[in-house]
């Protein structure tokens, strides 16, 4: 007998579950077959490319991105969960994905939700704490340089980003 988990969480702004999962179900394959929410990617399946993440609020409020190709869905269990179907608001696309379309950011667009959420917790970050003007590369880096992009779009996913911080001076400050 395989055992199982009761979990629930808020997906989405929208409660989920209770529901219950083998305890070895990873949380991709939770959001992919159980919820019908496609956009996360299952990319390299060992969470070394960053396609599959999500932003998580735990129960103090802090907020960071998770791999779910390698964490379990019962590991997210009471959690509040975003995944890149979060973000727009009906047909209007968020701050972040609309600067990944203006600067056609991606070409196959597999890795694209795991930047999106990234590149969307570190515009909130910068909003809590605007950086000065001569840190954006490095800030940019440091948010995004983990994930991984096969078809090397790279470059348009950090310039989206520098316009989209650059043209927002609540995100920015002097030196």
């Amino acid at each position: 007998m395989i055992p199982t988990t009761t979990i629930s969480m808020t997906v989405n702004g929208a409660p989920v579950g209770p529901h219950e999962v083998p305890d070895t179900l990873p949380m991709i394959d939770y959001l992919n077959d159980h919820l019908g929410l496609t956009g996360t990617k299952f990319g390299c399946g060992l969470g070394i490319c960053h396609a599959c993440v999500v932003i998580v609020e735990r129960g103090d409020g802090t907020r960071d991105t998770e791999r779910t190709c390698i964490n379990g869905a019962a590991s997210f269990d009471g959690l509040k969960i975003t995944t890149v179907e979060g973000h727009a608001d009906g047909a209007t696309l968020s701050d972040v994905q609309q600067a990944f379309v203006d600067h056609f950011a991606f070409q196959c667009g597999y890795c694209t939700p795991g930047f999106v959420n990234e590149a969307t917790l570190m515009i909130e970050t910068l909003k809590q704490a605007p950086i000065p003007k001569n840190e954006i590369e490095a800030t940019i880096e440091t948010a995004l340089g983990e994930h991984i992009c096969r078809c090397s779009g790279y470059v348009r996913y950090y310039e989206a980003m520098r316009a989209l911080i650059e043209q927002d001076p609540r995100l920015t400050k002097e030196s």
